[in-house]
């Protein structure tokens, strides 16, 4: 072999190098978490620098409200439930029972994010309206175990456990309700492909994306910048498998849409940069249930209960009387 083949090979075996690490990189950056406890704490303040999060964030320009919302999660008296995920994880939620009662709603919050963060400006309304409020902390994040975010591939059983364990506490036979915002709308609308408890009366989905893959795609593409996205979703989706054990197909609503018969009750805000509305439109499309969508003019990411909030309110309320029964 001559020198100009030797360093021909070296340059090729070298791009192959870098471009794993790259792959590597992006991996670690999305899908890895922290510890195994989960805290997510080295990515947390780097995640919530990016210009896109600050920018959809409810912080940006309704901080008073979230903020207010998230003192009264943090005031409330709650109780610690724990439950094993399938695979094996120890995962915790905070309960907070109605003094009278109507329904129960499982609380699923989004990506890299908090039930009273997230929630922190409906759950007052909902506790007020006699919901009972299960707020699950996503393996990884706060009190739950885990190393990986999964974008609802494993989420998804997860949720129908935390359905499972409220249905074996439901001692009056109370209507179930489950509620996911960003990833967790997406990782319950996965869900419903499973069997639930009879009592699960329907499904409440905002700004929830469709599919991993093409929100990954989105995230590369439009926050990034990068380049040759098809090939670095393909590593990525190896990384997934090697590491995390999922693939990016299993985070996907299509099947369990098609499928579904819940009622499913939409939102989605219209000026959302972080999961494009049309997620929202394309996952209504697919459902066969009976079904609504909200589409909230003016509303980011997150935002459509702080933009609309009678609106939104109302819509619960709605839903809630019509499927309680």
């Amino acid at each position: 072999m001559n020198k100009k083949t030797t360093n021909r090979i070296i340059t090729v075996l070298g791009a192959i190098g870098i471009y794993m690490l790259y792959c590597l990189s992006f991996f670690e950056f999305l899908v890895r978490a922290g510890g195994e406890k989960g805290s997510n704490k080295p990515y947390k303040k780097k995640w919530f620098k990016l210009k896109h999060i600050q920018a959809n964030h409810p912080k940006n320009g309704y901080e008073n409200e979230y903020e207010t919302g998230k003192a009264w999660c943090n005031s409330q008296k709650m109780r610690s439930c724990y439950i094993k995920s399938k695979d094996g994880l120890l995962l915790h939620a905070n309960y907070l029972p109605a003094e009278d009662p109507k329904r129960t709603i499982i609380l699923c919050h989004g990506y890299r994010g908090t039930s009273f963060g997230d929630f922190a400006y409906i759950s007052r309304f909902l506790h007020e309206n006699n919901c009972n409020l299960l707020f699950i902390d996503q393996r990884c994040m706060g009190k739950s175990n885990g190393k990986y975010i999964t974008f609802g591939a494993k989420e998804k059983y997860d949720i129908v456990r935390w359905a499972w364990y409220v249905s074996e506490k439901n001692i009056n036979s109370l209507p179930v309700y489950i509620y996911g915002i960003s990833m967790g709308g997406s990782a319950t609308l996965m869900a419903t492909e499973y069997v639930l408890p009879k009592e699960v009366k329907g499904i409440i989905s905002d700004c929830a994306f469709h599919d991993m893959r093409n929100q990954l795609k989105t995230m590369a593409n439009d926050w990034f910048h990068l380049k040759r996205i098809n090939i670095l979703l393909f590593r990525v989706n190896i990384y997934c498998k090697m590491f995390a054990k999922f693939q990016m197909k299993e985070a996907d609503v299509t099947n369990a849409l098609k499928t579904n018969t819940l009622p499913i009750l939409f939102f989605h805000g219209k000026d959302d940069t972080y999961v494009s509305y049309k997620n929202s439109l394309q996952n209504y499309a697919l459902c066969k249930a009976p079904k609504e969508i909200v589409i909230v003019e003016n509303a980011r990411h997150l935002c459509s209960a702080y933009v609309e909030p009678e609106l939104y309110k109302n819509k619960l309320a709605e839903f809630f009387a019509k499927y309680d029964k």
